[in-house]
This record gives structure tokens, C-alpha cells and sequence, in this order.
């Protein structure tokens, strides 16, 4: 099968992607692929993530071909979801991904932050995605492309309501099995799960939201003050529960 609906979830790091790629994993109509353009971004910005020698060695870092062939590749089923990050797409022109049916996924900063700069204590704005989910926002907005924007807080307080008008929008029946997965690691997990999906391997669904209670560190406060524009931008045309 050659022609299907084909996804692409476009998130922040440090959100609830890959449980959202869970959901969709449940799905019998539904094929996933993890994060197809990590070699692409890694190799292009040379920047040595966890794994980084393992990405480069087992998956293409060709960016174009990787749009042609994985993300406009041939389809096993009716749906074919592809959980990328946002900043993966570094140098790509935005119009390739016009084919494609469009998710923002997007965390409030106050919240990824601390737990990006954990792992990349000198991240920068470019790292968490916003930049780019802007960008692409607008270029599908000016082109009559709307994407769906989905904040992660949102899908955590109510997930039934959220992503059943999630799949509303994007033209799939809701599907109950989207609610719960089996715990541990998938077939369809990216080489770098060991290093990242710790926590949603030992969940079996989306944990209630937790808001963070803990005083902000004034360090990060003016890239905070950079991030908060860009995901007001995205959070206006957001789903609510």
C-alpha cells in the first residue's frame, strides 16, 4: 500500500512525544516511526548527543532523502505516524513537508526547560523546538495548511477529549486503545531509547498532569523569556480539554 494518511507530530524535546507515539502505536490501523530525521540533525549541526556515534552509524544522514523515502515512503497501513522533533527538520526546506498531515506538540517552558537543561545544560533557544514549530506554524498557516497544535498539559488533564478531537482533525476515527500501552520498550523505539524513554517505558498511559511546583532556576530565566513568545504564539490556536 503506497498511499495512506501520513502523520508527522513535530515536537519539543523533553515532552510527551513518545507516549503520544504509544498511543498511536495502538492503533491496528497505524504504523509509527520514531524520530526519522535524528541522523539528519545530528550531522548537520554536529552537536554529540547521547548515542550520538550510534544514530550516525545505523541511520541515513541525508535529510532530503529521508523525506522522500521514510517520510513519503511506501505504507504498510492506512496511517503511518512519524514522531519527529521540531529542530530535526535544520535545513530542510519547509515546503516538503506540505504532503504531510501536521501536529505541533509543545510543552509550557517553564516546565521543559529544567528538564532539557539537565541533560544539555547549554541549551539554547534552538534546542527546544520553538523556533521551528513557529516557522513551520506559519509557512502551513500561509499556504492554507493549518496544523493541529497540541500542549502537553492539555493532554495530560483530560487525553480522551484531547486526542479524540485530535484525530477528529486530522480526519481517523477515535480509538480507546490509544488511552493505555503495554509497558516496556517497542520494536518502533529509536537506538536512543536506552539513553531517554526510561520513564514512558516503565508507564502503560499518560500520567495526570503534575504541575511543577518548584521555584524556577533564575539562571535560565532569560531563555525563558525567549521561549515564552514562541509558545504563545503556538498555544493560541492549541486544543483545550
Amino acid at each position: 500500500m503506497s498511499e495512506c494518511l501520513r502523520i508527522s507530530m513535530w515536537s519539543g524535546p523533553r515532552n510527551i512525544s513518545t507516549a503520544t507515539m504509544y498511543a498511536f502505536r495502538q492503533r491496528p490501523d497505524t504504523t509509527v516511526v520514531d524520530e526519522p530525521l535524528y541522523a539528519h540533525y545530528l550531522a548537520t549541526t554536529g552537536l554529540h548527543h547521547p548515542g550520538y556515534e550510534d544514530v550516525l552509524a545505523r541511520m541515513d544522514p541525508n535529510g532530503e532523502r529521508v523525506v522522500d523515502e521514510v517520510l513519503y515512503g511506501a505504507c504498510e497501513r492506512p496511517v503511518r505516524f512519524y514522531k519527529n522533533m521540531a529542530h530535526h527538520m535544520v535545513g530542510l526546506d519547509l515546503s516538503r513537508f506540505d504532503g504531510l498531515r501536521n501536529i505541533l506538540l509543545t510543552r509550557r517552558p517553564e516546565e521543559m526547560l529544567v528538564s532539557l537543561t539537565k541533560e544539555i545544560p547549554d541549551a539554547d533557544v534552538h534546542a527546544t523546538g520553538l523556533p521551528d514549530q513557529v516557522r513551520l506554524l506559519d509557512h502551513l498557516i500561509a499556504h492554507g495548511r493549518e496544523p493541529v497544535v497540541l500542549l502537553a498539559h492539555e493532554v495530560l488533564k483530560d487525553p480522551a477529549t484531547v486526542l479524540s478531537e485530535l484525530c477528529d482533525r486530522v480526519g481517523i476515527p477515535w480509538d480507546e486503545s490509544m488511552l493505555s500501552w503495554p509497558a516496556g520498550a517497542k520494536p518502533e523505539d529509536g537506538i536512543w531509547a536506552q539513553h531517554w524513554y526510561g520513564n514512558v517505558h516503565r508507564s502503560t498511559g499518560f500520567a495526570p498532569y503534575q504541575p511543577r511546583q518548584r521555584t524556577f532556576p533564575p539562571h535560565l530565566e532569560p531563555l525563558l523569556a525567549e521561549c515564552l513568545p514562541l509558545y504563545e504564539h503556538l498555544a493560541a490556536r492549541a486544543i483545550s480539554a
